[in-house]
C-alpha cells in the first residue's frame, strides 16, 4: 500500500504528516484522522493503513508539529498504565498550547491540502479523532460544515467542557453524521445527556453510544487500554459511516 511522508504547510509553518491510500490508480474519499494525545507513532500509521485498504485517502497530521517533528517525545513500544501519566505529564505544556485558535487555523489547512492531493477525491470528507483528536474533529467539522460528512470519534475527551467555546456549543454550524464511541467512564452520564441534547437541538443525525468492558484508549494496541473486541466495534461503526457519506454521493 502506497504511504508517503508530506509536509502541510500552515499559517504557522509546516505540519509533517503521514498520508496512505489504495494502491489502484483512482481517487479516493479524503479522510482526515487526528491522533490521540500519544500523537503521530506506529500505532496510528498502521490505523491509516487499515482504513485505506477500504478506499480511502488517509492524512495524519502531526498535532504537535510547532515543538517538532514526529514523535515530539520519546514513546516506549508499549505504553504501559504505570508509565502513562508520566508520558501524559511531559505531553501537557503541548496539549495547554493547542488552542482553539490554532486548531482552527490548522483545521484550514489540512482540509485544503487533503482535497488538493492528486490521489485524493475532491468531494466531502470524513474527519475521525481519537481521545483528544475526537475534539479537534469535532470542531473542524463545526468549522467546515460544507466540506466535512461524517465525524466520528472515539474514546473522546473535551468535547464538553464549561469554556464558552466547548466544541458542543458549536454543534449548530454542523451538517455531518456522527458517530461517538465512548470508554466505560470517558463522560459522566449527565455530560453525555448534555452532549446529546446538544446534537439534538441541532438536529444532527448521531449515535452516542458506550462501548461496554473498555477504559479510555481501548483502540490502540500499544496501550494497556487496548480492547479487540472494542477496536473491532469500532471498526464495524466507522466503516458503514464513511461508506453511507462519502462513496454514495
Amino acid at each position: 500500500m502506497p504511504t508517503k511522508t508530506l509536509h502541510i504547510p500552515t499559517t504557522d509553518g509546516h505540519a509533517d504528516a503521514f498520508a496512505a491510500y489504495p494502491d489502484h490508480g483512482d481517487r479516493f474519499p479524503g479522510v482526515l484522522l487526528y491522533t490521540d494525545a500519544f500523537g503521530l507513532r506506529p500505532e496510528l500509521k498502521d490505523r491509516a493503513r487499515e482504513l485505506a485498504a477500504h478506499g480511502y485517502y488517509v492524512l495524519v497530521p502531526n498535532l504537535y508539529y510547532r515543538h517538532a517533528p514526529a514523535p515530539v517525545i520519546t514513546l516506549p513500544g508499549h505504553i504501559s498504565e504505570e508509565i502513562r501519566p508520566t508520558i501524559i505529564a511531559e505531553l501537557w505544556p503541548l496539549i495547554q498550547a493547542h488552542t482553539t485558535e490554532r486548531v482552527l487555523r490548522d483545521a484550514d489547512a489540512y482540509l485544503e491540502f487533503l482535497t488538493a492531493q492528486p490521489e485524493a477525491a475532491t468531494g466531502p470528507v470524513g474527519v475521525i479523532g481519537y481521545c483528544l483528536g475526537a475534539a479537534l474533529a469535532m470542531r473542524t467539522a463545526t468549522a467546515h460544515p460544507d466540506r466535512v460528512a461524517a465525524l466520528a470519534g472515539f474514546h473522546p475527551g473535551f468535547l464538553v467542557t464549561d469554556a464558552p467555546d466547548s466544541p458542543h456549543q458549536q454543534l449548530s454550524q454542523l451538517t455531518a453524521q456522527v458517530h461517538l464511541g465512548l470508554a466505560v467512564g470517558d463522560m459522566r452520564a449527565e455530560t453525555i445527556d448534555k452532549l446529546n441534547q446538544a446534537f439534538d437541538s441541532a438536529g444532527i443525525d448521531h449515535t452516542t453510544e458506550i462501548y461496554p468492558d473498555t477504559v479510555h484508549g481501548y483502540t490502540m494496541s500499544d496501550t494497556d487500554a487496548f480492547n479487540p473486541e472494542a477496536l473491532q466495534r469500532h471498526w464495524d461503526r466507522l466503516l458503514p459511516l464513511l461508506d453511507r457519506t462519502l462513496t454514495t454521493v
